[in-house]
């Protein structure tokens, strides 16, 4: 994947799916402050549908990609941030760092209708600064990550129509505890990537 220029976008470019307890701009960031009980998931294993994350959205076109930066400061069972893709209810992908079963994971939750989800363990990653990417092009998404200014690693390719009306962007949630804080410090977007792989 070759470096590609990025173009800043604005908080105030977006709109929330749910609103948070607070947001609060400055000139290091986006400081989010979640909802108690706030998550997104439909049906798998659970049996539970939710759809209470805060998620702050723009369009996402094709050939283009989205990144979203933030402050791995997570503690709590399932605290989470990232980035979110959504194109309906039933249709969504979030990415990003949660903490299960007491570290710091790498994963997705890619819905079609029903929701799958993959991690990876990452605790060298808590306390650091990690930037998420979701490129699209064709019928597909590829998601990925690095921490600070280490390589990216590839988290996801999933499909995602090329006609379909997306939006994008950074994301967090809370289900088991009020106090969650998230500084975001950067939301980007940059052309797609030239290729799946280096």
């Amino acid at each position: 994947m070759t470096k590609l220029n990025a173009t800043s976008i604005p908080w105030g470019d977006g709109h929330w799916t749910n609103e948070p307890v607070a947001a609060k701009a400055s000139e290091d960031g986006l400081r989010v402050t979640a909802v108690e009980g706030s998550d997104a998931w439909r049906t798998t294993s659970y049996g539970f549908v939710h759809d209470s994350e805060h998620a702050l959205l723009r369009s996402f076109e094709q050939d283009s990609a989205v990144e979203v930066e933030f402050v791995v400061d997570f503690t709590e069972q399932f605290d989470q941030a990232g980035i979110f893709l959504r194109v309906d209810d039933e249709t969504w992908i979030k990415a990003g760092i949660e903490v299960s079963d007491g570290q710091e994971q790498l994963g997705a939750v890619v819905t079609r209708s029903e929701s799958d989800w993959s991690l990876a363990p990452v605790p060298e990653w808590g306390g650091r600064r990690v930037t998420v990417r979701a490129s699209r092009e064709g019928n597909a998404v590829t998601i990925r990550a690095r921490v600070d200014a280490e390589p990216w690693r590839l988290v996801r390719v999933a499909p995602l129509a090329a006609d379909a009306l997306v939006a994008a962007g950074p994301f967090c949630c809370a289900p088991s505890r009020s106090g969650l804080v998230v500084h975001f410090t950067a939301w980007r977007t940059t052309p797609a990537d030239d290729s799946l792989h280096p």
